[in-house]
């Protein structure tokens, strides 16, 4: 049998979603909590990483046991087990060809930016406090100019490693400006996106609302395929992987608290 399991974390403390050697990971200690409570060796496989720093509120992993399984009492016994900034939200499941990370039809991110003088002490951990003007029609403005199908190799960490150097294009179905108390929050919604992707939009259009890069530079560096020529990348923690989207119907009993509390993002 297949579960799927929907997750929340704070990544503040760790190395990343992913199974690494340079700290503790997200991955690791849910598949550790796994193999605790089912007794036997566990395969977690994530829709994707997140890297150091980055937060989630809708990551999804799946993984295999033989085991009949009451996913409610497993839910509680996961949580126990695992440290308060991790908690899985929702097990349940699926069929056996699902895959978490290719079956996935799109994901969407947020990042949180605040834009005031003063860093409200309660967020600094979860957006990057932009110390520049930032003209945020100017950024829409950017904005609009990434959305549909790109070739996105400018903006992309490691290129010419992984499903990059085969593939680097990408549709963006949605990257929205939205103000929120003390600054704004980017979303992004898209069919999929590359190693540090969002990060480096973010750095870009943030120097395009400072002033630095104007719209018009946009269709000569997607052109250029050159990361060198892109803006550096905004910091990990105001990242958030807010959700895994799956075409299945079967898949989509599991509901966050952020899709219960609203239909529409944010």
């Amino acid at each position: 049998m297949r579960y799927k399991l929907t997750m929340a974390y704070d990544g503040t403390a760790y190395c990343g979603w992913q199974v690494q050697d340079t700290g503790q990971s997200i991955q690791s200690l849910v598949q550790k909590a796994l193999q605790t409570i089912l007794r036997h060796s566990v395969d977690l496989t994530g829709s994707g990483r997140t890297d150091a720093g980055v937060h989630a509120q809708g990551q999804t992993a799946h993984f295999d046991t033989e085991k009949p399984l009451s996913v409610s009492k497993l839910r509680l016994s996961l949580n126990a087990l695992l440290p308060p900034d991790i908690r899985i939200l929702c097990i349940e499941e699926v069929p056996f060809d699902f895959h978490a990370r290719y079956s996935a039809s799109a994901k969407e991110y947020h990042y949180h930016l605040h834009l005031e003088p003063v860093f409200d002490p309660f967020t600094r951990l979860y957006r990057h406090h932009f110390f520049n003007p930032c003209d945020l029609t100017r950024v829409r403005e950017g904005a609009s100019h990434f959305l549909g199908t790109h070739d996105f190799f400018s903006f992309a960490n490691q290129a010419h490693r992984g499903c990059a150097s085969r593939d680097s294009v990408r549709t963006l179905f949605r990257l929205d400006v939205v103000g929120q108390e003390g600054g704004a929050r980017l979303e992004f919604e898209g069919d999929g996106f590359l190693y540090k992707m969002v990060r480096n939009l973010t750095g870009f259009l943030l120097d395009i609302g400072a002033g630095k890069r104007t719209v018009s530079e946009i269709a000569p560096l997607l052109a250029a395929k050159d990361r060198r020529q892109a803006s550096m990348a905004a910091p990990a923690h105001g990242l958030f992987l807010m959700r895994v989207l799956y075409e299945q119907e079967n898949l989509g009993t599991c509901r966050t608290p952020r899709d219960s509390a609203s239909g529409n993002s944010g």
